[in-house]
Order: C-alpha cells, then sequence, then structure tokens
C-alpha cells in the first residue's frame, strides 16, 4: 500500500492491519509481553550459563528494564553500574537506588563522576563535541569501575533497541541515514573484552514500555519523556 495505515491520522488503518493480520495470515493475536518476559530469561540464561554480567544503568526507561529483566533472570549474577554525570533529572540517582536495590534486590554500584564530566564540558558549546566528550569519559569511568568488581564478568548489557539497530545500518536492509553520532549498537569499545548481550534488540519503545511495566518498573521510570542525551 502506498500510504501509512500504522499511523494515527489514516483511517481505518488498524483496520487494514487487523485484517491482513487476522483474516490473510490467520494469526490468533494470543501473545502477551509476558510471553517474551519468559522466553527471553530463559535465553539469557542459555547465554550467560555459570558466569556475571555487568549493566551499565542510566535510569532512563531502556536500560532500566534492562536490569530489571536481567534480575528476574539471573538474580545476583547481575551488578548494575551507575554512573552520576552531573547532569541527571532532579531526584534520579536517589529514584535507581531506590527502585534497584530496594524493589529488585541488585547489586548496585553507583560512581560519582560528577565533577569530572562537568570539568571535561567547561566551555564547551558544540552539541557534538560535548556527546564525544561525555562518551569517552563515561567508558573511562565504567572501565574502571567494571575492574572494581572484583568478579570474573563476561557479558555487558545494553538497552540496544531496533530503531538503534535501523540507524546504525545493521537492519534488515544494511543502510540508514545517519541520524545521530552516537547509539548503543556496537557496545563500549571492544579492549572491554565484553561480550554483548541485548534482550530488547528486537523491541521498539512502545514494547519496551509495556515490558517495563510487566516487570514491575515504577509508573514515573517506565512513561518518563526521554531527556536530552
Amino acid at each position: 500500500v502506498q500510504f501509512h495505515p500504522e499511523v494515527t491520522h489514516t483511517p481505518h488503518g488498524d483496520d487494514i492491519l487487523h485484517n491482513f493480520l487476522f483474516r490473510i495470515c490467520k494469526c490468533d493475536g494470543s501473545w502477551k509481553m509476558s510471553d517474551f518476559v519468559h522466553a527471553e530469561c530463559q535465553r539469557v540464561r542459555d547465554i550467560v550459563g555459570d558466569d556475571h554480567v555487568i549493566c551499565g544503568l542510566s535510569g532512563g526507561v531502556d536500560s532500566s528494564v534492562v536490569a530489571a529483566l536481567l534480575a528476574r533472570a539471573i538474580g545476583k549474577r547481575l551488578t548494575c553500574i551507575f554512573v552520576d554525570n552531573g547532569l541527571l533529572r532532579k531526584g534520579e540517582r536517589e529514584l535507581v537506588e531506590e527502585t534497584f536495590r530496594g524493589h529488585f534486590d541488585v547489586d548496585l554500584r553507583v560512581v560519582d563522576a560528577s565533577e569530572a564530566f562537568l570539568t571535561d564540558l567547561a566551555g564547551v558549546t558544540d552539541p557534538q563535541e560535548k556527546r564525544r566528550r561525555i562518551g569517552h569519559r563515561f567508558i573511562e569511568v565504567f572501565k574502571e569501575a567494571s575492574l572494581g568488581l572484583g568478579k570474573n564478568v563476561k557479558f555487558l548489557a545494553q538497552g540496544t533497541l531496533y530503531p538503534d539497530v535501523i540507524e546504525s545500518g545493521h537492519g534488515y536492509s544494511g543502510a540508514a541515514a545517519n541520524i545521530k553520532l552516537h547509539h548503543n549498537v556496537g557496545g563500549l569499545p571492544a579492549e572491554l573484552g565484553f561480550e554483548l548481550i541485548e534482550p530488547l534488540r528486537n523491541l521498539f519503545k512502545d514494547e519496551v514500555r509495556k515490558l517495563g511495566q510487566v516487570l514491575g518498573l515504577p509508573e514515573q521510570m517506565v512513561w518518563r519523556h526521554p531527556f536530552p542525551g
């Protein structure tokens, strides 16, 4: 079809999709997000085995959902590292600590690197240069924190979504516009020596929010608006 049935202002767009799925493809509509939780937790357990995973927890929707999912899948073999870069929402650090240490009982390490980040950004006005400096500093801080865990960590978990895959040119078409300088695809530098785990890689943002609800994340975390990166 030469138009977009999926957008809200297309008349009867939902009907077109519904008819295609249920009348033509004979889908039965029985799948639920809780099915994804069960299948993905099992997949993660199969991959990780007896090893440990670290997750860079930012407090945003994607990384929070990844952390909650992995906490359910592998429990104490997950360690989350939360880097306070001095550029967070008011109360964000406290919310993350309360949610993941309290409700999910996760091994959470909080690193206050705000002074280093703000020093790097002093006097810089170009947005791409800010992103580059933040990314470079984050890798240094994260690497130092991960080396200090004293565990044999094999895997790094990231909140890569399907739009990240598309934007990186790693999607099914193999080509995409260079929309932004940085995204999750590719992970932290190879010299860190981790294998990547990306449980949300085939999901879109609205699906990730539904997944967060199923996992029991707080409403203000699941439904928050994106914060400028």
